[in-house]
């Protein structure tokens, strides 16, 4: 089984800054990219930010300039340093991840169970 665990979101006034991270966990043997989507009441979740094990990174247009994804490839973590918040960016979070398991033989999609993120005066 593979396991990710988020912390951090919460509320924020515009303008403010937050912090969320993730671990992966459970019997891994590779993970490809670690990253975060987002979906707000009533949309579709969207790709905010991903990196790859490479150390390439991927932003939404949304958050370029604002967002710094960053990812630990020897502890399966990834932070999104989320600055210059917007009530736009008001959304669950949800950490996702391409890895493939000890027990498997394709890489698959792992999710997060998602954290809020409010941003509102």
């Amino acid at each position: 089984q593979v396991q990710l665990v988020e912390s951090g979101g919460g509320q924020v006034q515009p303008g403010g800054s937050l912090r969320l991270s993730c671990a992966a966990s459970g019997n891994i043997f590779k993970v490809f990219r670690m990253g975060w989507f987002r979906q707000a009441p009533g949309e579709q979740r969207e790709l905010v930010a991903m990196i790859v094990s490479s150390g390439v990174t991927n932003y939404a247009d949304s958050v370029k300039g604002r967002f710094i994804i960053s990812g630990d490839t020897a502890k399966n973590t990834v932070t999104l340093q989320m600055n210059s918040l917007k009530a736009e960016d008001t959304a669950v979070y949800y950490c996702n991840a391409f890895i493939i398991a000890t027990t498997d033989t394709e890489f698959r999609h792992y999710w997060g169970q998602g954290t809020q993120v409010t941003v509102s005066s």
